[in-house]
């Protein structure tokens, strides 16, 4: 969809375009720091082991993907960047706070757990490369007639190299028995799981909001100037 309305920045768009990073940026933060949470905790489907983060972390390029499809690369960048430090933070304290499903006391806040800490600096780098990857891939194929193209290509390629990034940082060598000794198993798992919670859930739900925010931008045309040739 393209918009005959000048890209005017007025006082109301520009409140929208802060308020709507605000919001995705608290949107990244919660599904980085349940993720980070939930891939302590390992779960056997069908015979595979992999964890339960490969559920959540998902949404995140479904939000990285909208963002770059309705207010463009630059800010999607902004969102990345606004997000790593906060998420790095809050990732370590959840954590711990509730280190391998138990809720701990409160003194092992101040106790340094470098397993914990592992996790979240690999997260932090997977998060980093691979949503920057993806929004490369999504900005050069967003122009594309088939919509499901740009999302589809940038979620499979952003996804395998957050994925491996993230497992290899966190677990190669890691304290943990289970997760050394499996780790390349549950990485490879859980890409997968992840590529199939994408063709059945996410890549339809980011189709359904894009449609649903182009149906609202066609009865609000003064917003338009907010859109970056969508």
């Amino acid at each position: 969809m393209t918009s005959s309305t000048p890209n005017v920045a007025t006082p109301a768009i520009a409140r929208i375009a802060s308020r709507t990073l605000a919001w995705l940026t608290l949107f990244h933060i919660a599904v980085i720091a349940a993720s980070n949470y939930l891939v302590q905790l390992p779960v056997n489907l069908f015979g595979f082991h992999t964890t339960w983060g490969a559920f959540t972390f998902p949404l995140i390029f479904v939000a990285t993907d909208l963002t770059v499809r309705i207010l463009g690369a630059e800010r999607a960048r902004r969102v990345i960047f606004l997000v790593m430090f906060p998420a790095l933070l809050l990732s370590y304290l959840i954590s711990v706070a509730f280190f391998q499903g138990q809720v701990q006391p409160l003194n092992s806040l101040f106790t340094f757990n470098s397993f914990v800490a592992r996790i979240a600096m690999a997260s932090f780098m997977a998060y980093l490369l691979g949503q920057l990857l993806d929004i490369q891939v999504f900005n050069r194929l967003r122009k594309l007639s088939i919509w499901w193209a740009a999302p589809l290509a940038s979620t499979v390629i952003g996804n395998l190299l957050d994925t491996i990034s993230f497992f290899s940082l966190a677990f190669y060598h890691s304290s943990d028995e289970f997760m050394a000794s499996h780790w390349v198993e549950i990485a490879w798992v859980d890409y997968s799981f992840k590529l199939l919670m994408s063709l059945v859930f996410t890549l339809p739900l980011y189709g359904i909001l894009l449609g649903r925010i182009q149906r609202w931008l066609t009865h609000n045309p003064q917003y338009r100037a907010l859109i970056l040739n969508t």
